[in-house]
């Protein structure tokens, strides 16, 4: 079958092996906000993360339903995804996950691997690096590149009071330094 189309990922797994493996990616990135794994995994899990926040939104006993049979632990995950992340998403129409490449995680296998994390929260890594961005700006003393003006309203623009936390961060990431240093990721922030 080289080349053929196909709907998904099999990701060498029997279905039902897949499905509990994506299953388990899911509620980590539910609980933890953020997930490290390989790249083809992340962009399943993306699909299954997006259609699970749409229910939430959705937010009757049909989605709740639905919503248990995908989560491990529901009883512990299921206020955070039908209240706080509900509420997070409520105004966005979609998109509420992204997946960012990084370097393998494994030197043996050098298998691509990704962050998987959901948009407009705590541990959001565009917000962060954005952020260093404009305060690298403002400590220079010049004018921000178009690409980090837009980056500005990306990240800005669904997040409550988005504009003020990133002036926030912006003042925060200035005051401990990590600005102009070289070394200085979105972990340090």
């Amino acid at each position: 079958m080289a080349g053929g189309l196909t709907r998904y990922r099999h990701l060498s797994r029997s279905s039902s092996h897949r499905q509990a493996l994506l299953r388990n990616l899911v509620t980590s990135l539910v609980r933890n906000e953020a997930i490290h794994t390989t790249w083809p995994k992340a962009k399943e899990a993306q699909r299954l993360a997006e259609k699970l926040i749409t229910l939430a939104k959705r937010n009757n006993e049909t989605a709740r339903r639905k919503a248990q049979g995908i989560l491990y632990t529901p009883h512990d995950l299921m206020p955070k995804l039908f209240g706080e992340l509900r509420q997070r998403y409520l105004e966005r129409p979609g998109g509420y996950t992204r997946v960012l490449r990084t370097e393998p995680k494994d030197t043996y296998s050098q298998a691509p691997s990704a962050i998987l994390e959901l948009v407009d929260g705590p541990k959001d890594m565009r917000f962060a690096m954005t952020a260093a961005a404009v305060a690298r700006d403002r400590e220079l003393g010049k004018e921000s590149t178009e690409i980090t003006k837009m980056n500005v309203a990306k990240v800005t623009r669904y997040r409550q009071g988005g504009q003020e936390a990133l002036d926030k961060l912006v003042e925060k990431v200035r005051a401990l330094g990590l600005s102009t240093s070289a070394k200085a990721g979105p972990k340090d922030i």
